[in-house]
Formats: C-alpha cells, sequence, structure tokens
C-alpha cells in the first residue's frame, strides 16, 4: 500500500525519511483557515482536510496529513505574514514558555487515526538585535511561531516532549499507527 504525506514542508518530508518507510509527497493545496480559535482543535481540523483532500484521489493509500501551531496563552500563533508579524511572535515568545501542537490526520482504506501532539518549551529571554538578525536571515517565515527549533540560532532553552513534534511531526507516535497498518 502506498504512503502519502499530504504536506509540502522539507521538514517534514525529512521527519518521514527518518522513519524509514517509503513514501510520495502530494501536498494538499487547500486553504488553511480553520474554524476553531482553540490549538488543539485547530490543528486536528487543519491535518484533517489535508489528509481528507489528498485520499479523496489516493482511496487506495495512506495518507498522512498536519499542521502545527503555536500555543502562547492559548492564542494561536501560525506562520508570519510579514517581517512585522515575526519580530512580533519572537518578541512575544523570549523568555516565555509555550506550547506547540502538531495534529495528525492518518486516513487509509482498513482505518483512521487523528490525533494532537503537544510539547512544551521554553525560550531563553532574547535581546531586540537576535530577533531582528533571525527574522531578517529569512529563517522565521514558513514556520509556526516565526521559528524553528532545529535553527542554527535556536532559541528554546528547554522542551519537554516529542522534539520531532515541535520541528513538525510527532515521530514516535506516528511510527506506532504505521507499525499497525502498513504492510511492506
Amino acid at each position: 500500500m502506498q504512503l502519502i504525506l499530504a504536506s509540502a514542508s522539507p521538514r517534514r518530508k525529512e521527519l518521514m525519511q527518518k522513519l524509514g518507510y517509503p513514501f510520495e509527497v502530494i501536498p494538499a493545496v487547500g486553504d488553511e483557515v480553520c474554524k476553531s480559535d482553540q490549538p488543539r482543535k485547530a490543528v486536528q481540523e487543519l491535518a484533517s482536510r489535508k489528509a481528507a483532500e489528498v485520499y479523496a484521489s489516493h482511496l487506495d493509500c495512506i495518507v498522512i496529513g498536519c499542521d502545527t501551531v503555536v500555543d502562547l496563552d492559548g492564542k494561536i500563533l501560525g506562520k508570519p505574514h510579514g517581517r512585522d508579524d515575526a519580530l512580533r511572535m519572537l518578541t512575544a515568545l523570549s523568555d516565555r514558555t509555550h506550547f506547540v501542537h502538531t495534529g495528525v490526520c492518518v486516513l487509509s482504506p482498513t482505518k483512521n487515526f487523528l490525533f494532537c501532539d503537544t510539547t512544551q518549551v521554553r525560550f531563553r529571554k532574547l535581546s531586540q538585535q537576535e530577533i531582528t538578525d533571525y527574522v531578517d536571515s529569512g529563517q522565521a517565515f514558513g514556520k509556526a511561531g516565526a521559528y524553528g527549533i532545529q535553527d542554527d540560532s535556536c532559541f528554546a532553552e528547554s522542551y519537554d516532549g516529542d522534539y520531532d513534534n515541535v520541528v513538525g511531526m510527532p515521530c514516535y507516535r506516528l511510527k506506532q499507527i504505521l507499525e499497525k497498518i502498513y504492510k511492506r
């Protein structure tokens, strides 16, 4: 059975490769507008929508959809919409603890799964110069909360939970699911 990742994210592609399963990338193209303002529900809704969009034309495959957001005090920080938005997000995250939620939807002919994995992340205190330099480097864009924990100038002081979840896909839980439904 073919395995499909419904995401254009290069980070998710790397994480899938790490799992060791052969897969194809077919990104979902629908909008990422969500009805829920609750972070955990929002990521599950968007992951479901992405997986369903691709699965509709690949009914004999296993399709994985994911969505990740940063949750600061219950408010969703998605991908920044520009430089000022990225500066605002990183300034708000400085010297604070936040949560990273990734929703995962796995659709297959035999069984479906939907879950949200959460990792708590603590940022060190950042200077305005560090924030500006990071944003101006371009690394802040295309990432929830305007940062990548895997980046060289990582701001995370500590984290509690799955590191890969912060990157964009909770590999441990996903591997457990794939072991149940994927036949090599």
